[in-house]
């Protein structure tokens, strides 16, 4: 009976599940293979604490099939052949692999034959986006599910039932978690129901007994049992990497809430050189010729933030990023050069025309270099029409104005005007 309370709530059936409905729900695919007893390989992805092994043993516990738990870390080849040796002698046997995306190659080639013959059915477990970090060999094996950070609502069905369980335990007395309390539990733990466990229990344990026989939680005592009061992430891990993406899309989408909640989160994460760089990219690639100080002021932003650095960076980061989503928006540079970038690597090159090539050296001129190349600033306004594009490219066009913004309106105007002439 000392087993952590997060793990003597492990769910022993499919219906036990708290959350993701999506795959254990009435009809989702997760219960189908259950209620057929029919399963597939696969593998549960997402974040800590939401419930990746405790659905693997649930099927286990719905399908009545044996199973074993071990750690692609921990466990050597060793303890695969043992459960491959258990499986052979009942036929089936279900694999819980926790961290499967840290399997090296000796011991996947061991247990390949196994999954494509159906001795073992391994479910997989790991924080790690598998696209990114599982072997082809393993993942084309496997359905892969996302599993998703439970919502608060959740945590407090699984907290309440906890309650009942501890209070089994005391007999006679009775544990009272205030409903602020119960809230911060549920909230505060960022989805990770594990967390939000383990920060009860050791309320309950550490809570002593009024004269009442009761166990009294208030909010204080969870905050201090719950030591999560902001959000947080890991800045080398896949999750930072959806949130950089979110905060330009939400710049780019001229969202500033949405921008300034992205940017509070990579501001928790301590990562200033991620912040910079991706707002560098979005002045550029997103605000581009619609407001030329765009790059300038977000690269002044950024050095008044990495000179004071954190907390105080947060100001002058906010200031910007509320300009760049005000800002009226232009990708039309981006697209022009990815244009330009794809003919090159297609091999759409063709030879440099003759009078606008290096005429500088003796012998040039027998080559037809620089011949006919007629100098612009000899002609009024600067401007001199001729080809510049070699022969099988001269018709092309890469710059598309986009004519929502006075400034590209100008910019339209004099290239329209100059491709006219």
């Amino acid at each position: 009976m000392n087993q952590p309370l997060a793990y003597r709530m492990r769910p022993t059936t499919i219906h036990d599940v708290i959350g993701q409905e999506h795959l254990v729900g009435d009809g989702k695919i997760i219960r189908r293979m259950v209620d057929a007893k029919h399963l597939q390989s696969m593998i549960l992805y997402g974040p800590p604490g939401v419930g990746k092994t405790s659905i693997a043993r649930a099927i286990a516990g719905s399908t009545g099939t044996a199973f074993r738990m071990l750690n692609a870390v921990m466990n050597n080849k060793k303890d695969m052949e043992i459960v491959v040796a258990e499986a052979k002698m009942s036929r089936k046997l279900i694999l819980i692999l926790d961290e499967v995306h840290r399997l090296d190659k000796a011991k996947q080639d061991y247990l390949l034959p196994f999954l494509e013959n159906g001795l073992i059915t391994l479910i997989g477990a790991t924080t790690s986006n598998p696209y990114h970090a599982i072997n082809s060999a393993i993942r084309s094996r496997c359905q892969i599910f996302e599993l998703h950070s439970l919502d608060p609502e959740d945590i407090e069905i699984g907290l309440k039932r906890a309650i009942t369980v501890e209070e089994e335990r005391l007999e006679n007395g009775k544990i009272i978690v205030e409903d602020t309390a119960l809230s911060h539990f549920s909230i505060a733990c960022n989805g990770d129901i594990r967390s939000a466990y383990n920060a009860l229990e050791l309320a309950m344990l550490s809570t002593p007994i009024n004269e009442q026989a009761e166990i009294i939680i208030t909010l204080p005592i969870a905050e201090e049992c719950l030591q999560k009061k902001s959000f947080s992430h890991d800045k080398d891990g896949d999750s930072h990497y959806d949130v950089l993406s979110a905060f330009q899309k939400s710049i780019r989408g001229s969202d500033v809430d949405a921008s300034l909640h992205y940017l509070a989160r990579l501001i928790e994460a301590g990562d200033l050189t991620s912040i910079a760089r991706r707002l560098l990219v979005i002045a550029y690639e997103d605000i581009g010729l619609a407001n030329l100080q765009a790059g300038p002021r977000a690269l002044a932003a950024i050095e008044v933030a990495e000179r004071i650095g954190f907390p105080e960076a947060r100001i002058p980061l906010a200031n910007i990023v509320i300009e760049l989503c005000l800002s009226p928006k232009s990708n039309s540079a981006y697209k022009a050069i990815n244009e330009a970038l794809s003919d090159i690597r297609k091999g759409s090159l063709g030879d440099i025309p003759s009078h606008i090539r290096d005429a500088h050296y003796r012998g040039a001129e027998e080559l037809g270099r620089g011949i006919g190349y007629l100098y612009p600033h000899d002609y009024p306004n600067g401007w001199v029409k001729q080809q510049y594009l070699p022969d099988r490219l001269k018709s092309k066009h890469y710059y598309e104005p986009k004519e929502t913004n006075k400034t590209e309106q100008l910019f339209a105007s004099i290239y329209k005007k100059l491709k006219n002439n």
